[in-house]
């Protein structure tokens, strides 16, 4: 299979698919190793194919239009990880992503894609398996996601809620 038919395989793969795919599995399917997988990512995303890499797998993302997001730039320690994700979902929001502003490196970004309390407690009981350390280490606990939800309100809500908890940055 040549490498144009595989990416399109790969393509159509990602889009049928409901949760993410894991490289390995991808791998597998395609009959081949998962060094090539990596590098058909890097391929699809430099002609914009909006394929994002999260702890689950390899999944395409499209933004439903009546969607709307916000970042929220929060503090606070690792073992809040759990109780600040779910004030999110818990009020309709979607996590998109986590950034950090590193004096050395400038921004780094993470995708998350964490939509209910199952995936929050999947990607701590992650964390916690891999024994990584989380971005946020990298600058003092502060870090900004990128929330989608239905409305502007649902956004309020959700800021609301961070702000109870103490957890925004300069509310």
């Amino acid at each position: 299979m040549e490498g144009k038919e595989r990416r399109e395989l790969l393509i159509k793969l990602l889009t049928e698919s409901r949760d993410p795919i894991s490289g390995t599995e991808l791998a597998k399917k395609l009959g081949v190793s998962r060094q090539v997988i990596v590098q058909d990512i890097a391929l699809l995303r430099a002609v914009n194919k909006n394929i994002l890499s999260t702890t689950k797998g390899y999944m395409i993302y499209l933004q439903e239009e009546q969607k709307v997001n916000r970042a929220f730039l929060v503090k606070h320690t690792t073992d809040e990880i759990e109780d600040e994700l779910c004030a999110i979902v818990d009020n309709g929001g979607k996590v998109l992503n986590v950034i950090v502003s590193h004096d050395l490196y400038g921004e780094i970004a993470a995708d998350l894609i964490i939509k209910n309390r199952q995936d929050v407690y999947d990607f701590v009981k992650h964390v916690k398996s891999k024994n990584t350390v989380p971005l946020k280490e990298l600058t003092d606990g502060i870090h900004l996601h990128t929330v989608e939800a239905d409305s502007e309100e649902i956004l309020d809500k959700i800021e609301a809620a961070l702000k109870m908890k103490k957890y925004l940055v300069n509310p």
